[in-house]
């Protein structure tokens, strides 16, 4: 029995993956219209967002020195509405517009890399400093002088700018084929098959023996610092195109959402350790419970909550494993 229950938890890809089908199993019993097709399918392009956020924190988080980015989701507003003002405002074509969003998320996780790898600064006190400065700084952009002083969503977007968030092929979601799938290989593969990677999670591991292995600790910090910035803002690209409209607010809760996930997924918080496959999966389990919950009609403060006793959950399960392989 003892060896069953060692097989279960220490196993975290058949632990998550147990999880995802019991949760599965209790919500299309329990959850009225869970298991419809179009619910599923709407259920995947929520993930895509929340996916790519999870990545950059998987990142950040991997590269130890209490590595964790609290800004991805103001990252997230802040390119969504440089993306909404340049094409709904200025009149910039979307490609064009699409490109100064990527370049501000790129500077914007740039800023963070700076302050954490050179400036030594907390990356939690970096992070944090930098949720509200890039919140503010999408509200400051969001004013429209025609209408007053207040920050204005946009919306007036050519219809060609939806179709990275709403076209589906052969009714799986467009941003799930060509956006997720491939970010998704694309870091398995520079985590797994990689110097970069290696670097990563030595820097992760054990910052002292990287040093003295000639690892550049600081550039390779500062680099998952900038994928974060590209990854918040891909993020942002996709949610602005599916829901049709640009908010100065659209990334607001998703730093909890995405800690939850990395987390969950077996992203160990001391760093150094874990995988995106492991990620993908608590992507999917994360996704299908704010689902069932919403379906359920379960209040916005109780899913909150949820998600918090998950997380706590998850710190206290990757304790357990590792006390476990200490023994």
């Amino acid at each position: 029995m003892r060896n069953i229950w060692d097989t279960i938890i220490g196993n975290r890809m058949f632990f998550l993956s147990l999880l995802f089908v019991i949760l599965f199993v209790v919500l299309s019993l329990t959850v009225p219209g869970f298991l419809n097709l179009y619910n599923l399918t709407n259920m995947t392009q929520y993930g895509v967002e929340l996916g790519l956020l999870a990545l950059a924190e998987a990142l950040v988080i991997l590269s130890g020195g209490g590595g964790i980015d609290l800004s991805v989701g103001s990252m997230m507003s802040l390119v969504a509405i440089v993306i909404g003002v340049f094409i709904g405002r200025v009149g910039l074509s979307p490609s064009l517009a699409i490109v100064f969003g990527m370049l501000a998320g790129l500077a914007a996780g740039l800023f963070n890399g700076l302050l954490v790898s050179v400036g030594k600064i907390l990356p939690l006190i970096v992070t944090l400093a930098g949720m509200y400065i890039y919140r503010s700084l999408a509200l400051i952009i969001a004013v429209d002088p025609q209408f007053g002083p207040n920050p204005m969503p946009v919306s007036n977007f050519p219809k060609s700018f939806y179709f990275i968030g709403q076209y589906r092929i052969g009714g799986i979601p467009f941003q799930v084929l060509f956006i997720f799938v491939p970010v998704l290989l694309i870091l398995h593969f520079l985590l797994s098959q990689t110097a970069w990677g290696r670097k990563l999670y030595g820097v992760g591991s054990n910052e002292t023996a990287a040093i003295f292995s000639g690892i550049d600790v600081s550039r390779v910090r500062l680099t998952v610092y900038a994928l974060s910035g590209l990854l918040s803002a891909l993020a942002a690209w996709v949610i602005t195109s599916r829901i049709a409209s640009a908010r100065p607010d659209i990334g607001t809760g998703y730093e909890l959402q995405a800690i939850t996930i990395a987390v969950l997924g077996g992203i160990s918080i001391q760093g150094g350790e874990g995988t995106v496959g492991g990620v993908l999966l608590s992507v999917a389990i994360i996704t299908m419970l704010n689902n069932g919950l919403q379906l359920a009609g379960i209040h916005q403060i109780w899913q909150m909550g949820a998600l918090g006793l998950v997380l706590i959950g998850s710190v206290l399960l990757n304790q357990f494993l590792i006390r476990r392989r200490k023994i």
